[in-house]
Order: C-alpha cells, then structure tokens, then sequence
C-alpha cells in the first residue's frame, strides 16, 4: 500500500469559536415538557470507551455487519472516491472502521478525523500513526452539527467525507437532510460521502440491540448524568434513574431514555429540576431507514445518490454519495 508520507506528527486542530454549550443545552433540555438531552454529549473519555465495548457485544449487529460491508465492498467504495483526496471522518471515534477502507486507498493523501472528545481523538491518531507511520493525520476537534474550517493545509486537495456507524441516524429526517448540507459546505463542491445507514428491521432485533443484557448500554446512557455532576456541578444519583430502549414503530426509531425511578429534584449549577416518578429523560432517537427513504433524503439535501452496498441479511447499508 502506498500512502502519501507527509506531515504525520501533524496536532489536533483546536477550535476556539462557538464553544460547546453544554450548560446551555442541559437547562434548555431539562426544562422541556419531554425532557431531553443530545447524544452529542454521550462522548466524553469514559463514554467513548462504553461505546466501543458496546459495539463488540453480541446483541449489537451493526459495528460488526458495517465493517463485513467494508471489507467486502471497500475496492469498489475506493473507485468511487478521488484519487489523493483528503478524507474526513466526521465524528471518528475509534479508527476500527478507516482501517478496513484504509487498505483500499492506495493514494489517499490525508485523513481528518473530527470528534468532540479530544482526549480520545488524539489517543486514536497516535495509534493510527503508529500503525501508518507514513499517512497524513490531521485531527480537528470539533462539533461536526456546527459549522467548522478544515486546516488550510488541506488547500487544494479533493475532499471525500466519511460517516459510518448509522450516527445520521441520532437526527430526524429533518436534521439529518440539514446535517448533510452542512458536510457539503465543509468540504466543497465536488466531494464524495461514504455514508454508514441501519435499516429497518424486527423490532425485537432492534431493542435488543439497544438493551443489551450485560447492562454496557445501560452504563452508557447513565454516564451522562455522571458527566453532567463532574463538569456542572450537578446532583443527579445514577443510581435513581434506569435505561430504556423501546423501538417507535410510528417514526422509525430507536428511542432511549433516562426513566427516574422515584419523584425527585435534582440541582444543575444554579438550576433545580423536579422529576416525577416515571418521568423520562429522552437522550438519544436512531432512525431506521430504508435504501430508497434514504436515497430520497440525500437528494433532497442536494447530493447525488450513487450506490449502496448491503450484508446479505439486509441488516445494514452503505450508501456512495457525490456533490455535484
């Protein structure tokens, strides 16, 4: 494989502007009649790591059905994307999923990786660094549903997005129609996407999925509260709430929520919120689609659809886009 060898000790790329509202969003999140809170804020170090295990148990089907597509597919993703492009992995994560595509790009000239959570971001471009020592590594740290610039050395360049893992799939229709605008303002007419979609299923499959039996998501979803105490001075106990997975057949999605076990009121900073017995905290929706409602979703948010590729169970899919 040869990789362009340039700039591989390169350092993360830190935005100063418009930082995260974390406070912001959990007032404005709590104080709603359904309260609720973005996933966005699921990945801080500890979060990051629960969901890589997450994606290693049994009951979840679509990190290791993603990357069988990839492994199979990845020669025929490769000849649809430029030759010594840059490619940028909008809310990377781990890097398990580039280094199946990896092998395929004979000419890729850099990879971006964008991720909120700059310590785990980093941890993941040494490790790839060290394992390509002669690819280009440029990480950004950054909220990829704001709008962000790529380094300046990326000038020039052919830019191909990469967005697998179904995380189109954490925003409506709606929100996800905008977010794909907001990648092709990012990376310029003439880009190409890789795009990672979970397809609609058997429900049972799909709750499971969510509500494994080992507790991990659960730990996941608990986390947040965890989070919000550390870095805002909050009083939630973890412990008085509990995890629920439920698939809403009506919208298509995976919904999980934060159910508090008893009436309570917990403190945010300055703030008090009261819980009633029951109440919900709705913290992630995953949308499940079809190849065709996602293909009419692409193209509303003006890319031009070019090819999907799924496992043979029709679990999964990933989708070819190009911006003309």
């Amino acid at each position: 494989m040869t990789i362009k060898p340039t700039f591989p000790d390169a350092t993360p790329v830190t935005l100063d502007a418009a930082p995260l509202s974390f406070l912001d969003d959990v007032r404005t999140g709590l104080s709603k009649p359904q309260k609720a809170l973005s996933p966005k804020y699921f990945y801080d170090a500890a979060g990051s790591a629960l969901f890589e295990e997450i994606t290693q148990l049994p009951e979840y089907y679509p990190t290791r059905t993603e990357i069988g597509i990839l492994e199979a597919s990845g020669p025929e993703m490769a000849t649809l994307l430029p030759a010594h492009a840059a490619l940028v992995e909008f809310g990377s994560g781990s890097t398990v999923k580039l280094r199946r595509l990896l092998g395929h790009l004979d000419t890729l000239a850099a990879y971006v990786p964008v991720d909120v959570s700059g310590e785990f971001l980093r941890a993941q471009a040494e490790g790839l660094r060290g394992d390509f020592p002669h690819l280009r590594v440029e990480p950004v740290v950054a909220d990829f549903t704001q709008d962000f610039d790529l380094p300046d050395s990326l000038d020039g360049l052919p830019r191909a997005g990469f967005f697998p893992g179904s995380t189109i799939g954490n925003f409506d229709p709606h929100e996800g129609e905008g977010l794909l605008h907001r990648f092709g303002r990012i990376l310029g007419p003439g880009a190409h996407m890789i795009v990672g979609v979970d397809l609609v299923k058997d429900a049972a499959v799909l709750e499971n999925a969510y509500d494994d039996a080992q507790g991990v998501t659960a730990a996941f979803n608990l986390n947040l509260l965890t989070r919000i105490n550390r870095e805002l001075a909050g009083r939630f106990e973890p412990d008085a709430f509990s995890h629920r997975a439920v698939f809403n057949p009506n919208a298509s999605r995976i919904e999980m929520h934060l159910v508090a076990r008893d009436a309570q009121a917990v403190r945010v900073g300055s703030d008090t919120f009261a819980f009633a017995a029951g109440e919900t905290i709705h913290t992630e929706s995953s949308y499940k689609y079809t190849v065709a409602t996602f293909r009419a979703l692409t193209e509303r948010a003006g890319w031009t659809w070019l090819k999907v590729w799924t496992d043979p169970d029709q679990l999964f899919s990933v989708h070819a886009l190009r911006l003309d």
